[in-house]
């Protein structure tokens, strides 16, 4: 893939972002922030792409042009179609805005509605593990294969299985960022509120998707933007596609994407923790404070457990994406 279908890729994604025209602004500054930081992974002006969309100086038309092969159009689209996704099922304007390009990009509307259908899926799936609150199961356990109800498993967790259930988790998804499929960087979202749902029911509080999505927002973690840094510097890495040998090459080019997954899973937890400890007693600024901190302090944990999530991807089944989700 050469920079100029990079570019085409990023920019039908830039445009996905802001397809429903419901961004706020903090939800735009950060996809700006995203932009400026991936316009540093290569020689690629991401902050000129985003320019050129918010100003409307390019069009799907002219983007979709410049991918010129099957493997690049369906990229593109599957890309589009999580970025629509991150945050939520698809508006009536985001489903609009995916048709439009699943025909600008000329691509077989079966196969294009079975991917978008699994993305969907993931989306929707709710925070509780199955839809049931008696089962409701943290990612340690569903990983390990726990036979505990999810109800024994909070109300018995101690510290140390507490900093060992977040550490399980932020591995998961930092294998997650290893594999090459667009759908693996979908799941990582999902599986980041469900371990935010599971801390906050061990300390006693019921939450909703809702609550949860404001938990992130409030702590700096935006859903459509975290998406498109992740896939972006997937993309830009080289790391993102259903290439022959992609996973071998992700192993062996974490440092592209800085392990951001990890990070982000492991210091979400961390803060999840000290919050619903507190009776949600924290400001939004401590909130932000504390998470920047942990942040910090994840990303030179995550070289020490790079192994071990290495490891981990080579046990992942890619085509099983949704039932991880799902059973997490």
């Amino acid at each position: 893939m050469n920079e100029q279908q990079q570019a085409a890729i990023l920019t039908l994604s830039l445009m996905a972002a802001f397809a429903d025209g419901d961004k706020d602004e903090a939800e735009r500054a950060e996809i700006k922030r995203i932009a400026d930081a991936l316009a540093g992974e290569g020689s690629i002006n991401v902050a000129a792409l985003y320019q050129d969309v918010l100003l409307k100086r390019v069009s799907m038309t002219s983007a979709a042009a410049a991918l010129t092969t099957i493997e690049t159009r369906q990229l593109a689209f599957e890309m589009a179609v999580c970025v629509c996704d991150a945050d939520g099922v698809q508006s009536a304007a985001e489903k609009v805005f995916l048709d439009g390009l699943r025909d600008a990009l000329a691509l077989d509307s079966q196969q294009s509605a079975a991917y978008s259908q699994q993305a969907e899926t993931i989306a929707s799936l709710p925070a509780l593990a199955g839809g049931d609150e008696a089962a409701v199961a943290m990612v340690t356990a569903a990983e390990a294969g726990s036979a505990a109800s999810a109800a024994e498993y909070a109300s018995t967790m101690s510290d140390v299985e507490l900093d060992k259930t977040i550490l399980n988790a932020a591995i998961l998804n930092g294998a997650l960022e290893l594999l090459p499929e667009s759908l693996s960087t979908m799941a990582i979202i999902p599986l980041q509120m469900k371990l935010v749902y599971g801390i906050g029911k061990s300390y006693g509080f019921e939450l909703d998707r809702g609550h949860i999505k404001d938990f992130l927002a409030t702590v700096g973690v935006g859903l459509t933007s975290q998406y498109l840094e992740q896939a972006g510097r997937k993309l830009l890495g080289g790391l993102l596609g259903k290439v022959g040998g992609g996973l071998l090459r992700g192993l062996g080019k974490q440092a592209v994407s800085s392990g951001m997954s990890f990070a982000s899973t492991y210091a979400l937890g961390q803060v999840a923790r000290r919050y619903y400890a507190g009776g949600r007693s924290f400001s939004a600024d401590t909130l932000r404070a504390a998470f920047n901190d942990v942040l910090g302090e994840a990303r030179v944990l995550q070289s020490r457990y790079l192994p071990e999530m290495q490891a981990r991807a080579k046990t992942l089944d890619s085509a099983r994406i949704i039932e991880l989700v799902r059973r997490a």
